[in-house]
C-alpha cells in the first residue's frame, strides 16, 4: 500500500539529504581549519545520535509485534526466524573468516609501536567494554520488568519482550486484533517522531564530523592508513562479491540495484556512523520493495543484533592488527579461538557508534588480556572505521531480508522489479502516514499463508 504524496513532501526530503552532504563537507572544513573549536562541537553530534537511539526500542517492538501478530500460525514465524538465524550464523562466520584472511595477508600492524598514552586509552576502552560471561550475557537478555526493556535501550531485551507480546497476541486470535490496531497507531506515532528528528540530521552530521576531524586531523591517520584502506576494501569486496554474488545466484537480483534503491539510507548512516539511524527507513523500504510484513518484521530487527557482518570483519582484522603492533602475533589456533569468542561478544552491539571498539576491547580483555593495551592504537580512527562497519551491517541486513523473502516465497518479484527499475518510487510520506504495509486486524494473514 502506497499513499499519494504531494510533490512538496518529496522535494523537502530531497533537500534534507542534500543538506546532510553539505553539512559533512562543512564539518571536514571546520575540523581542519579550527580544530579547537571543532572538538567542542562533539556534543552536537552525540545529541543527534542519542535522539536516534531513543527511538530504536519502540521501532523494534512495534515492528516485531506487528510482524508476528499478522501471521495466524506460529510455525510460520518459527520457520522465518529459524531460517534468518541460520543465515545470520553462516554469514557472520564467513565475514569473520574473511577478516582473518585479509588481516593475515596485509599484516597491517607490523612496524608500529605502542606509546604509554595509547596504552592508557586501551585500558579505558577495556574498562568500558568489559566482556561478560556467557551466563551474564544470557541473563542480561531478561529485562527487570516488561516495560523496562523499552526504556533502557537494550536491543536484545526489546527483542525478547516483542517476541513474547507478538506470540501472545497471535494466540489471542480475533481478541488480539484491537491491540494490534493500537500498536499500529503507536508505530505511526513513532515514525512521525522519527521523521521530525531526521530534520536535525544535517546539524548532527556537521557536529560529529567536525569533532572527529578536529580531534584527529590528518597526521594521526597516516600511520594507520593501511588498516583503514584494507578494512574499507574488505567490506566493499564482501558486499559486492559475497553478498552480491549470493543475491544474484539465489534471487536473481542485482546488488547494485538494491544499493542504489537504499542510497539515502547509506548517506544517513555515513553521517551518523550508526546503521540504527536508518532502521525505520529500511523496514519501510523493504515492505515497499515487495517483501511481506512478517518477513520484514522478523528479519530486519533480528538482523540488527545477530547479522553484523561489518562488525565481524572489523573485530578480526583489528585483533590481528593489535597483536602484530605489540609484536605478539597470534597463532592460527589463538586466532580461531578469539574468532569464536568475538561471535558471541558482538551480539547485541547493533551498530551503535563506538560499540565495535568496546566489544573489541572487552573481548581482548577476557580472551587475551596482554593485547588490551593495543586497543589505544586504533582509538583515533575507530570513528572512521565505524562508517564502514555500519554501512556493511546495513547492506548485509538488506540483502538478508530479500533472500529470506525469496526462500519463504513471500517476495513480490513483479513489484520488486518495478521498484528497483525506478518505475514505482518509494513514497517518503509512508514513514509518517503509516502507509507501509499496514495490516488492519489480520486481513493479510490468509494471503500470506497461501504463499508460504
Amino acid at each position: 500500500m502506497t499513499s499519494t504524496a504531494a510533490p512538496g513532501h518529496r522535494d523537502r526530503t530531497h533537500y534534507l539529504y542534500v543538506a546532510v552532504i553539505v553539512a559533512v563537507l562543512a564539518g571536514v572544513v571546520v575540523g581542519l581549519a579550527a580544530p579547537g573549536f571543532a572538538v567542542e562541537l562533539k556534543p552536537v553530534g552525540t545529541g543527534f545520535v542519542n535522539l536516534i537511539k531513543m527511538m530504536i526500542s519502540p521501532v523494534i517492538f512495534c515492528t516485531i509485534v506487528l510482524g508476528i501478530g499478522s501471521v495466524t500460525k506460529a510455525a510460520k514465524v518459527g520457520r522465518v526466524g529459524g531460517l534468518a538465524l541460520g543465515y545470520f550464523l553462516v554469514m557472520s562466520t564467513v565475514a569473520l573468516a574473511i577478516g582473518l584472511l585479509v588481516g593475515n595477508l596485509l599484516e597491517p600492524g607490523s612496524g608500529l609501536h605502542l606509546t604509554q598514552a595509547l596504552a592508557k586509552a586501551g585500558h579505558a576502552q577495556a574498562t568500558a567494554g568489559h566482556a561478560q560471561s556467557t551466563t551474564d550475557f544470557l541473563l542480561g537478555i531478561i529485562p527487570t520488568t516488561l516495560l523496562s526493556a523499552l526504556t533502557e535501550g537494550k536491543v536484545l531485551q526489546t527483542l525478547l519482550v516483542a517476541l513474547l507480546a507478538g506470540f501472545a497476541l497471535q494466540a489471542m486470535g480475533a481478541a488480539g486484533a484491537p491491540v494490534l490496531r493500537g500498536i499500529e497507531h503507536v508505530q505511526r506515532l513513532v515514525f512521525r517522531v522519527m521523521s521530525m528528528i531526521m530534520w536535525l540530521a544535517p546539524v548532527g552530521a556537521f557536529g560529529a564530523i567536525a569533532a572527529v576531524v578536529g580531534a584527529t586531523g590528518t597526521a594521526a591517520l597516516k600511520s594507520l592508513a593501511v588498516i583503514m584502506i584494507g578494512f574499507y576494501l574488505t567490506c566493499l569486496l564482501f558486499v559486492v562479491l559475497v553478498l552480491g554474488g549470493l543475491l544474484r545466484l539465489v534471487a536473481g537480483v542485482s546488488v547494485f540495484g538494491l544499493l542504489r534503491y537504499l542510497g539515502r539510507e547509506f548517506l544517513l548512516i555515513l553521517s551518523t556512523s550508526s546503521s540504527e539511524s536508518a532502521l525505520p527507513r529500511l523496514i519501510a523500504k523493504m515492505e515497499h520493495l515487495g517483501v511481506s510484513r512478517p518477513v520484514v518484521g522478523i528479519t530486519v530487527p533480528t538482523g540488527y543484533s545477530f547479522n553484523l557482518d561489518g562488525t565481524a570483519i572489523y573485530l578480526t582484522m583489528a585483533s590481528i592488527f593489535i597483536s602484530e603492533a605489540l609484536d605478539k602475533p597470534m597463532s592460527l589456533g589463538q586466532q580461531l579461538g578469539l574468532l569464536v569468542f568475538m561471535v558471541i561478544a558482538s551480539k547485541g552491539a547493533a551498530g551503535v557508534t563506538g560499540a565495535g571498539l568496546a566489544t573489541l576491547a572487552g573481548g581482548l580483555q577476557s580472551h587475551k588480556p596482554e593485547l588490551v593495551d593495543g586497543v589505544g592504537l586504533i582509538v583515533g580512527i575507530d570513528r572512521f572505521m565505524s562508517e564502514a562497519r555500519a554501512l556493511t551491517n546495513f547492506a548485509g541486513n538488506a540483502v538478508a531480508t530479500v533472500l529470506i523473502g525469496h526462500w519463504t516465497k513471500e517476495l513480490d518479484r513483479e513489484r520488486m522489479t518495478e521498484v528497483l527499475a525506478g518505475r514505482l518510487p518509494f513514497d517518503e510520506t509512508t514513514l509518517v502516514d503509516g502507509g507501509h504495509g499496514t495490516v488492519p486486524e489480520q486481513a493479510a494473514a490468509p494471503a500470506l499463508e497461501k504463499t508460504g
